[in-house]
């Protein structure tokens, strides 16, 4: 039985009371797309489908991200920080995505959890990790010799531990017997990743390798949370000299970000997962508001995937909006924050395509050799905002004569 669809031609079949009805900002709410597509044919695009598919719900919001990215946050004036929590790198996603956005300059700096770091290694080193299945008893694999992450399989021994002794060979090398922060810290491993890659035939496999030769800094908010920390931390036990100092890269990140704005630029966010990574790489507002006291409004740019939930009160489902609240946000680019809820590994993987579909290549900010550069800018700018703290160090020089 057809449906009887009212048109212009049988409005006046509508009693009078609702004739009557004034509705002036009507047709400005009903202005968007018309939802009407095209049936699929299976010879669509990636972006295509996107565009042209993706209309409600998470769809459209992974939709208006892909548009956020490439057409706003992917300007060469805009400085672009990525978070990476969750499993991606043991899922491939490293290479599938992430490294891609490395290469055409489309990530610019990054804080990631320390264990898709670690896992990142054993592609640099050559050592496979397998599909597998959650449905399985974890005895038969513990009794086996092999580890899962979920449904990703890796040898215990010929893997975790393998990857634990070069790794250990390599945090015992004199350039590492210092105090440093992450990215250094990164950056060396990364050329170390990079030979692996270059002795072993297998190209572009490794984001800390990606990231070296990109002069991409690579961050990370828990550096003894994970696999490289504990390995450090093991050494040290045999008189090894290696220190991470956390304030460095409060501090590296937080530069980037001011520097984004004071040369005319944006700042941009784009959060893969929650947790840490997003909490370190969105704080460096607040350190420059609250902390440093210099005047400041927030992210321009804000794109999230996440799994969470808002109402439970955790950092990784925090919205934009109550990120304003802490000055993280710039108010008036809320229009301009996109958070959607999908699994990371079938978002970023659709957003990497979209991006390098939609855009040319940027030129590579190579911020790594920029640190010393725009640290000196952050601590000039942070004594004239703050005079009498410059006065208080001067005074406690001529009493005690340490400089601190």
């Amino acid at each position: 039985m057809k449906r009887n669809h009212r048109t212009r031609e049988n409005l006046n079949e509508l009693p009078d009371w609702l004739k009557k009805k004034k509705c002036p900002k009507k047709d400005a709410i009903m202005s968007g797309k018309r939802i009407l597509p095209k049936n699929i044919t299976g010879k669509e695009t990636v972006e295509a489908l996107i565009d042209n598919t993706f209309l409600a719900y998470n769809g459209a919001r992974l939709k208006e991200g892909c548009l956020l990215y490439t057409e706003r946050m992917l300007e060469n004036d805009v400085t672009v920080g990525m978070s990476i929590a969750g499993a991606m790198t043991p899922a491939g996603v490293g290479c599938s995505a992430i490294i891609p956005l490395i290469k055409a300059g489309f990530v610019d700096w990054i804080v990631a959890t320390g264990a898709n770091l670690y896992h990142d290694l054993h592609f640099a080193f050559n050592m496979p990790l397998h599909v597998g299945t959650h449905l399985v008893d974890d005895r038969d694999l513990r009794e086996n010799d092999v580890v899962r992450i979920y449904d990703v399989f890796l040898g215990y021994t010929d893997c975790l531990m393998a990857t634990d002794e070069i790794l250990r060979s390599i945090l015992v090398q004199p350039e590492f017997q210092k105090e440093m922060g992450t990215a250094e810290l990164h950056h060396l491993i990364g050329k170390y990743a990079a030979e692996w890659e270059r002795k072993s035939g297998n190209k572009d496999v490794s984001v800390m390798a990606a990231a070296y030769r990109a002069g991409v800094p690579l961050y990370t908010s828990s550096p003894g949370d994970s696999t490289i920390g504990m390995n450090f931390a093991g050494l040290e036990l045999e008189g090894n000299k290696l220190r991470i100092n956390p304030s460095i890269d409060v501090n590296e990140t937080t530069s980037f970000v001011l520097e984004a704005k004071r040369s005319g630029g944006k700042s941009a966010v784009f959060l893969v997962g929650g947790g840490s990574p997003k909490n370190f790489t969105l704080q460096t507002e607040p350190q420059i508001q609250e902390v440093l006291r210099i005047k400041e409004v927030g992210q321009d740019y804000f794109f999230q995937i996440t799994d969470a939930r808002p109402d439970t009160g955790g950092l990784s489902g925090a919205t934009p909006h109550e990120a304003v609240s802490w000055g993280k946000v710039d108010p008036n680019r809320l229009p301009d924050a996109i958070v959607c809820y999908l699994d990371s590994t079938v978002a970023l993987p659709l957003i990497t395509h979209y991006a390098l579909a939609k855009r040319k290549p940027r030129t590579l900010k190579k911020l790594y050799f920029k640190r010393e550069e725009y640290m000196q800018k952050l601590i000039r700018e942070y004594f004239a905002h703050n005079p009498q703290r410059r006065r208080d160090m001067a005074k406690e020089i001529l009493v005690t004569g340490v400089k601190k």
